[in-house]
């Protein structure tokens, strides 16, 4: 066998080892969920089922994901939070990012290395530090208050992060032109700016919602005595598995592959709109050229 077609069989061996790492344990937690067992597991096949999504045990009792009352209260809490980390995050990670594009000098790095620090502390430190202020500062216990506060001390940052990427490439010009032909600051902002970093909004907006949404280290120490997904389930780990939480796990899988598949969608549909835009303005500039040249 040649080198090519050694390097070649490599490249394939290490490819299926890849992602055979990385999609095998979801080929089990996936078949879990619909095997009869009781136990989360795969092997031994004991049939096919659909009760740990909805169904009743030998006794009676309820078993599926969907009649599970204290998991859609901790469902409906990560999805609070992450709403209103959503709403916290985004805006000061904006303002963080405008504030460094605006600056220069040491003052710069010294302001960057502040607001980029949270992203490197330890959840727990996190957690603990803003239980304790809030508590002895204001009287304020632990709550989905308290966890979006949190988790927005970091979350923020990485919202920061990326709106500064996308700033990187903003035309100050525009910026300039806007405030000389009399707009105000404020209509520079909605006009310009918001348009131009639209995609990092919707990108920021993505990211701090998943970000509070698996988080569990910061928001156990500040989530009082509510629940949450995450620590809904490492209580269930703790105490005893059932394929009820395999189940959370399948819709979590399908709604991931059905939003990937809408989002090819529309975006075929934009660039085939663009397409069909550019074609017609083509044939617009050449209509003149074949009147002057007598061709249909």
């Amino acid at each position: 066998m040649s080198a090519r077609g050694l390097l070649r069989l490599f490249t394939v061996l290490y490819l299926a080892l890849f992602f055979a790492y990385l999609f095998l344990p979801l080929v089990f937690m996936v078949a879990a969920a619909f095997n009869a067992s009781r136990f989360p597991t795969m092997l031994p096949w004991e049939g096919f089922t659909l009760q740990w999504f909805w169904g009743f045990d030998v006794r009676g009792r309820p078993t599926g994901l969907f009649q599970d009352a204290r998991m859609a209260r901790a469902l409906l809490n990560s999805m609070i939070i992450g709403a209103g980390v959503v709403l916290v995050s985004v805006p000061l990670g904006l303002a963080g990012a405008l504030l460094l594009s605006s600056l220069q000098g040491r003052l710069k790095g010294l302001l960057y290395a502040v607001l980029v620090s949270p992203i490197l502390t330890p959840g727990v430190i996190l957690g603990i530090s803003t239980l304790i202020f809030w508590q002895r500062a204001f009287e304020v216990g632990g709550g989905l208050f308290l966890a979006v506060i949190g988790q927005s001390s970091f979350i923020a940052s990485y919202c920061m992060l990326l709106f500064m990427a996308r700033l990187e490439r903003f035309d100050r010009t525009l910026e300039e032109a806007a405030l000389d032909l009399g707009a105000s600051h404020l209509q520079m902002i909605r006009r310009i700016l918001l348009p131009f970093l639209r995609p990092a909004i919707l990108s920021a907006c993505l990211i701090a919602f998943l970000q509070s949404f698996e988080n569990y280290n910061t928001t156990l120490f500040v989530i009082g005595a509510e629940d949450t997904l995450t620590i809904n389930v490492a209580t269930r780990v703790r105490l005893g598995l059932t394929p009820a939480v395999n189940a959370i796990g399948v819709l979590f899988i399908a709604a991931t592959i059905l939003a990937a598949i809408g989002w090819a969608v529309l975006r075929r549909r934009e660039e085939g709109a663009r397409a069909a835009a550019l074609a017609r303005d083509r044939t617009a500039a050449l209509a003149p050229a074949r009147l002057a040249t007598g061709t249909a």
